[in-house]
């Protein structure tokens, strides 16, 4: 193999897709790309700059000026560290809809798949095995039940001291963005025909990550 491969990750919101990605790219030493944050970097200077969700002309302009660079675990955007701005309630609502632009998604799929050309990452996403990197040697559909995944979310809030969320408004949140998402024209979020799904409700992290793991270990053997 002249390159290493490539695992993509794709997923609904709250699958824990980044965790599981930072943890399999430290395992095997390779990059991690977390294209969500990339999403949520434009949704947060959307919200600052107080344009209007459908304003696409605006919104074009400042995605082309943007400059986001991920830097271990910090994500900083036009020089600013965005990493907990980035992950509140507030750009969590907005995301997907941003997310479904055309003028966006050109843009920061360009960006990734630039990142990702010479192989050797683990990239997470919506889109990653259908789209952005459709030749990925080992793909997965990472999931869990919107339950599971509200739990998760409040937790993640908690720790980051973001303050209370109920679960209920969690579930509702999580399943408006799954429809946003597997619904939107542009590079739906589906399991990729060829992704092994892998369903988290009764798995540890660590469990998680040990599946992939292996697969990739066994691509680099065969």
């Amino acid at each position: 193999m002249s390159q290493l491969p490539t695992i993509a990750i794709d997923g609904p919101a709250g699958a824990g897709k980044s965790t599981v990605t930072k943890l399999v790219a430290a395992r095997l030493g390779l990059l991690f790309l977390d294209t969500g944050a990339m999403y949520r970097s434009i949704a947060w200077l959307v919200l600052e700059a107080n344009l209007a969700l459908d304003d696409e002309l605006k919104i074009a302009e400042l995605v082309s000026r943007a400059k986001i660079v991920l830097a271990g675990e910090r994500v900083v955007v036009n020089g600013i560290d965005v990493t907990e701005a980035i992950r509140t309630q507030t750009v969590s609502g907005k995301v997907s809809a941003i997310a479904k632009l055309g003028v966006v998604r050109a843009e920061l799929v360009k960006q990734q798949q630039a990142i990702g050309a010479q192989g050797g990452i683990v990239a997470e996403g919506r889109d990653m095995c259908t789209q952005v990197f459709p030749d990925a040697q080992v793909k997965i559909f990472l999931t869990a039940s919107v339950g599971e995944r509200a739990r998760r979310r409040q937790q993640d809030l908690r720790d980051r001291g973001q303050g209370e969320v109920s679960l209920a408004e969690l579930e509702q949140s999580i399943a408006e963005r799954d429809t946003i998402d597997s619904m939107r024209e542009i590079s739906p979020l589906k399991k990729a025909v060829d992704a092994v799904e892998i369903i988290s409700d009764n798995l540890s992290i660590e469990e998680v990550v040990e599946t992939i793991v292996a697969m990739y270990e066994h691509v680099v053997n065969k």
